[in-house]
């Protein structure tokens, strides 16, 4: 029997042959024409979730606080013909905060999308009535007082798009903390808080506000946990009904959707991606 040869593709020729489409009329990505920024996106699930709006066809601005890691990700993202720029941006840092907003005004004239993903935790395997007050407001500052303020700078410019839309990237900690890492555990509750009356008062200007909550993700930021193979074998693989730990991408493509009309009456909610760990306030 002769055998069938099967073409190779990858990603990037797969990209480009839609965006070649699209541009004969033919077909359209999701995201087309829409233009997002993602904060702390240089590596991780920020990274992920860039790479795959931009996929889905966004143009998109990444940032992080060091130069090196923002350009290493905008020249990953364009080996995907994805549309894309980078810059500095420190969200605790009022100045970097306007900076990347305008910044991504002057250079693509408008914003849809507004992903807030970054996050610190300085306490670490501390218990919670131990925690220092200098770190308990560093981690208030960057999770959830810089999410607000970037959310409120962002605001004047979504409220002009049609389709716009904010994700704030939380965590399965704020439903059920984490051992001896309370206070970061608290701060993404309070971005529940934030996502939900946000949306309340965003929706009469057609701006969706959504969460989304990640489990156990397999990234840097996350290694004190997955790397814990006694953890994963006793505590945590107990809890998951999907029998390994999450990847980047497997957050990325929940934030596409949120931002695309298939979500067009969605917001307020937070969507839980842990591999079926049970978590409820």
């Amino acid at each position: 029997m002769k055998q069938i040869q099967r073409p190779m593709f990858s990603i990037r020729s797969l990209v480009m042959s839609v965006r070649k489409i699209h541009a004969a009329g033919k077909s359209s990505l999701r995201l087309d024409e829409r233009v997002a920024i993602v904060t702390a996106s240089t590596e991780g699930i920020g990274f992920a979730i860039a790479r795959r709006l931009g996929l889905d066809g966004a143009t998109v601005m990444v940032s992080s606080r060091k130069q090196q890691n923002v350009d290493k990700a905008v020249e990953k993202l364009k080996e995907d013909s994805i549309n894309v720029a980078g810059m500095v941006c420190h969200v605790g840092k009022e100045e970097d905060r306007k900076q990347l907003i305008q910044e991504t005004i002057n250079k693509f004239g408008k914003l849809d999308i507004l992903v807030s993903n970054a996050a610190v935790n300085p306490i670490l395997d501390v218990p919670l009535v131990e925690a220092t007050e200098k770190g308990w407001d560093k981690i208030f500052d960057v999770n959830v007082k810089a999410s607000f303020l970037l959310a409120k700078e962002a605001y004047p410019h979504l409220k002009n798009s049609n389709n716009g839309s904010i994700v704030f990237v939380s965590s399965v900690a704020g439903f059920s903390p984490l051992s001896r890492s309370g206070a970061y555990g608290i701060s993404k509750t309070a971005l529940f808080g934030l996502t939900r009356a946000l949306s309340v008062e965003l929706g009469v200007e057609n701006i969706r506000v959504n969460c989304l909550a990640p489990g156990i993700i397999q990234t840097r930021f996350s290694s004190a946990f997955w790397m814990n193979k006694a953890a994963i074998e006793s505590d945590i693989e107990r809890q998951l009904s999907i029998k390994r730990i999450g990847q980047p991408e497997d957050c990325a493509g929940i934030v596409s959707l949120l931002c695309s009309d298939d979500a067009s009456y969605i917001t307020g909610e937070i969507i839980l991606v842990t591999g079926g760990v049970a978590s409820r306030l």
